[in-house]
């Protein structure tokens, strides 16, 4: 399969739980999706194998089918994930957005694995604009979807302000918002969620699962985290032993190898 995301890139996902790509999308196929989104909206066969279910010849279509976009989407959730559902988000000239943080998918507490959603934004869409939140590294934090829906300023939030083709990919669990579109241009963003159809194992490009960076990307601050970051290192050590399949893997002091040491065991 060509363009498989790196092990780096994989480590940067499970520490951040997102990516972003510029330039994924060319510019007449950004503004042929623009005009498809005014009226694509609802669900289509929920749970059913994507590429089955995926229409053929549009513009959006196309999209989700770019070489670069399958070696993504194979590398996160396998070559036969599942359709679960889109969204054409638009925010109209001059609105106003109150806080409205959240999560999706509360109820999902399946241990290692994860649904993506890609956020396509087929137009540009500056500061001014607005674009979604994230707040990265939220996805090991399950809350009641808009609890947190008042927190407005959290340290290490980002947000998409991105040139026409960018195409992020995030953890469906990620703390997660739109913001005010300042402007007097409609703001669009396609959004496609999947889930996985196998174990998330070893699917992306592990010719660098040894470089040393990795362990330095999983030890990522966004610098939300405070006195907690401990904790949630140990969460992302789990996941990567997961889809990297190095079951004794370990960071820094020994995290996760400190509490799984039973001295009964070790004597017997």
């Amino acid at each position: 399969m060509e363009h498989l995301i790196s092990s780096k890139d994989m480590a940067q996902f499970v520490a951040s739980g997102y990516l972003r790509y510029e330039d994924m999308v060319p510019k007449d196929l950004c503004e042929a999706c623009r005009e498809e989104m005014v009226n694509n909206k609802g669900y289509l066969a929920v749970g059913t194998p994507f590429e089955e279910t995926w229409p053929k010849g549009t513009a959006l279509g196309d999209v989700f089918r770019l070489p670069a976009v399958k070696g993504l989407i194979h590398s996160l959730v396998g070559p036969d994930p599942l359709y679960d559902h889109h969204a054409a988000h638009l925010m109209r000239a001059g609105q106003m957005k109150g806080p409205d943080m959240h999560q999706d998918s509360v109820i999902d507490f399946r241990e290692n694995y994860f649904d993506i959603q890609l956020s396509f934004f087929p137009v540009d869409t500056p500061d001014e604009m607005g674009g979604t939140f994230l707040v990265p590294g939220s996805h090991f934090r399950n809350v009641r979807t808009g609890e947190i829906r008042g927190y407005q300023h959290i340290k290490g939030k980002i947000w998409a302000t991105c040139p026409a083709g960018t195409m992020y990919v995030w953890n469906t669990r990620v703390w997660h918002g739109a913001r005010s579109n300042h402007t007097d241009q409609d703001r669009y963003m396609y959004k496609l969620r999947l889930n996985p159809s196998q174990p998330q194992v070893r699917l992306f490009d592990t010719s660098d699962l040894d470089d040393p960076e990795i362990g330095k990307i999983l030890s990522t601050n966004h610098g939300w985290e405070g006195n907690e970051m401990r904790y949630e290192l140990m969460q992302r050590i789990k996941q990567w032993r997961f889809v990297s399949d190095q079951q004794d893997y370990d960071v820094g002091e020994r995290f996760l190898r400190r509490i799984e040491y039973n001295p009964a065991t070790a004597v017997a």
